[in-house]
């Protein structure tokens, strides 16, 4: 069984996941890569340590209700576009919104909401950030720490002066531990330490401290420009210490929001995709179906693929998404499938992945979610997906299919579970007829999920309960815990500043793609039209070179493991973006990211701290 991999994509269904992670536990593993490996998986990690829970503690209500809202490593104009309207609302009624995102990102200066009729007749549009700062890239954690460094300080002079305290003592007393070694981490971190790392000014930090401590509720929301450096983790508990100092988590318009842009692979999760599964989990499918479950921690994405290629694993199997244009390090992701002995693609349309077949492949097409799915008895089928906000909803189709032998995700996984496994300890089949069943064995084995069926037909489903956000803290200590190590001793930003044709790469994706799915040319926030082989560079950074706009370039990576990494014949774009930082687009990019280079904890590939070096092509133009 551990000579399998199976890997599953956030499209897919609570139903479908659920029933896959249940054939592949019975079938003997936990070898389950998944999406949330390459994405957020240090907020996952790291809200855990913290907080005791991986998922955000947020309700889409909160962003009604907060006074200021601190938007880290995020452009919710092409990762989250309808949180822009969350956005725009919060401005709209005076909310103070501070970005801090090395890119200048035009959505999240200005937005029309193409809801609005008189923005769309008048060309009209709404300022989003009042406060806008661009730290160095990796520098999130030293940004953070610098505005609880000028929290601290405010704090102790108004103690002194006899005034209320800024920090909320009563919260940090009841809720939480280890603040004093949070403090003595924050006094030996120099402002000299913390200004280069993050690459603001003192005065830009204290203006962004002084907006979180004039705020009675705050949101702090983060995206992949936190979770993917070798640091994110930290970066996560440094993010969750700075709320803590005033109580931000657990109250109205008040929280902790990891942004996933994948449709349901927090569901994922929830339901069981989980290679490191909680005992818990385990126990309840034991107490379910009567036979152990695999206990030994299973393959995560990195280590998926490094078995594959040294022969560990030989099958492949993928419920969904694009596995091959999705990871990093893209030829030695070839490598790996064409060593597989079986790969099985379920797929609502082709891909990239699938044109690199091991010795066996097979694609089963299956139902997308806006098909009408139907029972045996000719009843419509419903699947459900949990959010961000651990929303759970369910909805159904609406289109016919595209062809009548088309089978949904939930009826092709049941059949090979079938098929390999037989009916001794599930009856599949009824499953597969009848996804209530489904759902009650969820309910049933998956806390929270109390009279399933009668509450996901409910208009907008229900609520998840998140133990944080009601100041439950699942943690050893039962409190929440303030992280105390230092900074990292030196970003990859930081080592590129060190030579003028070294720069420090993230990969981002483009304003007409979802994932890894790209459809169309154009970028248009970022103002690049019928291309994505673009590198934006600071101005001064391509004068520094000797180059122009439009100067084509080669894109060299400098891991420093002995392997060529090249991304040829790239057009450079000058772009507000800090010097020695450059940025492009993923998958295009991922030959650059190397399949060693990943989270310290999460194990998420580091595409947003990728050394390298330009080089100038000779037949510039």
């Amino acid at each position: 069984p551990n000579r399998a991999e199976f890997y599953t994509s956030g499209r897919a269904s609570n139903e479908a996941a659920f029933i896959y992670q249940l054939m592949v536990r019975l079938f003997g593993t936990n070898n389950f890569p998944d999406c949330s490996n390459m994405c957020h998986e240090a907020s996952g990690v790291g809200l855990k340590a913290s907080i005791g829970v991986g998922k955000g503690t947020v309700l889409l209500e909160d962003f009604e209700q907060a006074d200021a809202i601190f938007v880290i490593g995020q452009n919710p104009g092409t990762n989250h576009p309808r949180m822009l309207g969350d956005l725009r609302r919060a401005a709209l009624r005076g909310a103070r919104i501070a970005v801090l995102n090395p890119i200048r990102e035009k959505g999240l200066e200005r937005f029309a909401d193409p809801q609005d009729k008189i923005e769309m007749i008048t060309g009209s549009n709404t300022r989003i950030a009042t406060n806008y700062y661009q730290p160095r890239q990796g520098g999130d954690m030293a940004a953070v720490r610098g505005m609880s460094k000028a929290v601290f300080a405010a704090d102790d002079a108004a103690r002194t002066a006899g005034e209320p305290a800024i920090i909320d003592y009563d919260f940090i007393a009841e809720h939480t531990v280890e603040l004093e070694a949070y403090r003595a981490a924050v006094d030996a971190t120099s402002w000299e330490t913390i200004l280069d790392q993050s690459g603001l000014t003192r005065a830009e930090i204290e203006e962004a401290a002084r907006i979180y401590m004039n705020a009675g509720s705050v949101i702090a929301t983060w995206a992949m420009g936190v979770t993917q450096h070798r640091h994110s983790v930290i970066i996560v508990r440094e993010i969750t210490n700075f709320m803590l100092l005033r109580g931000n988590i657990g109250r109205p318009g008040a929280g902790l929001c990891p942004v996933r842009g994948h449709s349901n692979v927090q569901g994922d999760r929830t339901v069981g995709i989980d290679e490191k599964a909680p005992p818990a989990l385990l126990d309840a499918l034991e107490k379910e179906l009567g036979v152990p479950m695999p206990r030994k921690p299973g393959h995560n994405t990195v280590e998926a693929v490094a078995a594959m290629l040294d022969g560990e694993a030989q099958t492949f199997i993928a419920l969904g998404g694009n596995f091959m244009r999705a990871t990093p390090d893209s030829p030695l992701i070839v490598k790996a499938f064409e060593k597989q002995k079986l790969t099985v693609n379920i797929a609502t349309k082709l891909n990239h992945s699938h044109l690199v077949p091991g010795e066996t492949s097979f694609v089963l097409p299956c139902l997308g979610r806006t098909e009408i799915d139907l029972n045996s008895s000719g009843r419509p089928q419903i699947v459900t997906v949990e959010d961000s906000m651990s929303m759970v909803h369910g909805s159904g189709g609406i289109n016919p299919p595209a062809s009548d032998e088309l089978r949904s995700e939930v009826a092709i996984v049941a059949g090979i579970a079938q098929a390999t496994l037989g009916n001794v300890h599930v009856d599949w089949k009824a499953l597969a007829d009848d996804y209530d069943l489904i759902r009650d064995m969820i309910e049933r084995v998956i806390p929270g999920f109390d009279n399933f069926n009668e509450r996901v037909r409910v208009p907008r489903g229900f609520h998840l309960r998140n133990t944080a956000s009601e100041r439950e803290w699942n943690t050893p200590t039962n409190k929440a815990t303030f992280y105390s190590g230092p900074l990292p001793e030196q970003t990859e930003h930081q080592q590129a500043l060190t030579r003028d044709d070294l720069f420090v790469l993230q990969t981002f994706r483009s304003h007409d793609q979802y994932n890894t799915t790209i459809y169309g040319m154009d970028d248009r926030y970022r103002g690049v039209y019928g291309e994505r082989h673009v590198i934006f560079m600071n101005p001064k950074d391509m004068e520094t070179l000797g180059a122009h706009s439009r100067q084509r370039v080669d894109v060299i990576g400098e891991y420093g493991d002995g392997v060529e990494r090249i991304a040829e014949n790239f057009r450079l774009v000058p772009y507000n973006i800090p010097q020695g930082s450059i940025g492009g687009y993923y998958p295009e990019l991922n030959v650059l990211v190397p399949l060693s280079s990943y989270g310290d904890g999460s194990f998420t590939p580091t595409s947003k701290s990728v050394l390298v070096s330009i080089r100038l092509r000779p037949d510039a133009s």
